[in-house]
């Protein structure tokens, strides 16, 4: 069900927030964005969003993330849950391999979120 949570989470900030700089959050929709702003605090999370995002047909699997990292498969596996409960990757399990791919969507939300800009 973390899909489920995940895509209400996302679909929640974007329903909640105008740019940060266009007017007051209310204290929920502030909430509903740190929780995704905490998933990206984590260098080691932002490269994992980077190396997905760069990976050849937008996914990568859990086994080829832990090497560029330097991090062992459960500390990464922590890591893709947390991004994966934030909305911002999906996960696809493949026998025993997990796969995930980059949600755009949640990215942009999260950009137009900060950004001065309505989008």
């Amino acid at each position: 069900m973390a899909t489920a949570t995940a895509a209400a989470l996302t679909a929640d900030v974007a329903a909640c927030c105008s740019p940060l700089t266009g007017g007051v959050l209310d204290t929920p929709a502030a909430e509903r964005l740190a929780s995704v702003f905490k998933a990206l605090a984590d260098p080691a999370r932002v490269k994992l969003v980077s190396l997905i995002a760069a990976s050849a047909g937008g996914e990568a699997c859990i086994c080829d993330l832990t090497e560029p990292l330097g991090l062992s498969q459960p500390t990464v596996s922590h890591h893709m849950k947390l991004l994966v409960d934030a909305g911002l990757v999906s996960r696809d399990q493949r026998g025993k391999w997990a796969y995930y791919r980059v949600n755009a969507e949640a990215l942009n939300r999260v950009a137009a979120a900060v950004s001065t800009h309505s989008a």
